[in-house]
């Protein structure tokens, strides 16, 4: 056998392994928390700490991943946590207000856990930034969609504010 086959079956070979390593990984990563876990199959991300709506994609990124964690017991220490550090004293007030009267979670206005999240820049102006948050309860075409104004200060980047949009 030539040098130039074995190295076109040694490639094939690692290719067929990859393929379909590729292929059976998804089925072994199992679940966690009675939750599907998904992998992507090209994911990446980045932040910028000084950036406003950077701040609250963050905030609701890390609060739902705490919310959702049902059997750890160290996520509603978290989810707190979260909360004394993204919101401003007076925000965590009015939360804490709506939590009383709507038995609901104020950060997230319901009672579960949205399954995926976006947010979006929507303005700014008088010292403060507004962001959209757009929450998705479930999969599918037929999904429900609400949606949050988050109203951030520009100086301290603490959310000041949350509003939910009918």
């Amino acid at each position: 056998m030539s040098i130039r086959s074995r190295k076109t079956l040694l490639s094939a070979v690692a290719l067929t392994g990859g393929l379909t390593l590729a292929a059976v990984a998804p089925a072994l990563a199992g679940t966690t928390a009675g939750h599907t876990t998904r992998a992507a199959a090209v994911s990446s991300a980045q932040g910028d700490p000084r950036n406003v709506t950077q701040h609250v994609a963050d905030f609701y990124g890390s609060y739902i991943d705490a919310v959702w964690a049902t059997d750890d017991k160290s996520a509603g220490d978290a989810a707190k946590a979260l909360r004394a550090f993204y919101l401003s004293a007076a925000a965590q007030k009015k939360v804490a207000a709506f939590e009383k009267k709507e038995h609901a979670d104020g950060i997230l206005f319901a009672q579960n856990v949205p399954v995926k999240w976006k947010v979006t820049y929507t303005g700014s102006g008088a010292g403060h930034a507004t962001s959209r948050v757009t929450l998705t309860w479930g999969d599918g075409p037929h999904a429900e969609v609400s949606r949050i104004d988050v109203q951030s200060d520009l100086k301290t980047l603490k959310i000041t504010d949350l509003k939910s949009v009918r």
